[in-house]
């Protein structure tokens, strides 16, 4: 019977106590913990070897954490990469997302809270290894111009590829799943990232916001995701 491995996680984190807490919280889920000081070494690793799970400081020396994140990005689409930062104003939570980041959290954290968002993100992790089977049949979703891939989690439309980060994929994936159903921020985060957190719905509302101008940019004046006041969001094309 084969045991399976604990997860990989890469701590990019510059100060030594906080690296050392994390650590110390995360082996207990259980899993395998690297730490890297540093921006620059802390791309290296990350591009180069295998992650289930990437914790990523902003105020690194030697490369900051958002031009680390840019790079991790652009060069492994799919880990996840969660932000931990003592910058919580909302432009660097969306700066942070809007690069790729897959989860922003600030510091003072809760340990609790920590632990629950990496197992979130390791689950969805390995829910694209599954996919990514070689038994597994393709499964794609076509509607109007937009047409999805599964297995292969990219998106088209008009047959021009869009440039979708993984939690945008699975959220447009799951909104395509769904047609003409009325999801609250709270069910998105729930159903989409894996957790619910209260006072982080504007999360969701920053992802939505960046599929939206995707999809607008790509399209031909169809809209896709529409608000659904006092609701939150809904699927459903319209010219």
């Amino acid at each position: 019977m084969n045991v399976p491995q604990p997860p990989n996680i890469l701590i990019v984190e510059d100060e030594h106590d906080i690296a050392q807490l994390i650590s110390m919280h995360l082996q207990n889920l259980p899993a395998q913990i690297s730490i890297v000081a540093d921006g620059k070494l802390g791309l290296k690793r990350a591009v180069e070897e295998t992650w289930d799970a990437i914790i990523l400081d902003l105020g690194l020396p030697g490369l900051n954490g958002l031009d680390v994140c840019r790079h991790i990005r652009s060069q492994t689409p799919e880990v996840p990469i969660l932000i931990l930062s003592a910058r919580g104003s909302e432009l660097d939570r969306v700066l942070g997302l809007e690069l790729g980041a897959d989860d922003y959290l600030t510091k003072p954290f809760s340990v609790l809270e920590l632990q629950a968002r990496i197992k979130a993100l390791i689950r969805r992790s390995d829910q694209r290894r599954q996919h990514l089977g070689p038994n597994l049949a393709e499964e794609q979703i076509e509607v109007a111009d937009l047409r999805l891939s599964l297995v292969q989690r990219r998106a088209w439309m008009l047959g021009k590829e869009l440039n979708l980060t993984a939690r945008e994929f699975e959220l447009l994936w799951f909104f395509a799943k769904h047609p003409l159903q009325a999801f609250s921020r709270a069910d998105l985060l729930q159903k989409v990232w894996g957790y619910g957190h209260d006072g982080y719905e504007h999360t969701v509302n920053s992802h939505i916001n960046r599929l939206r101008a995707k999809l607008d940019e790509a399209g031909d004046g169809r809209r896709f995701i529409h608000t659904v006041w006092g609701v939150g969001y809904r699927f459903e094309v319209q010219t």
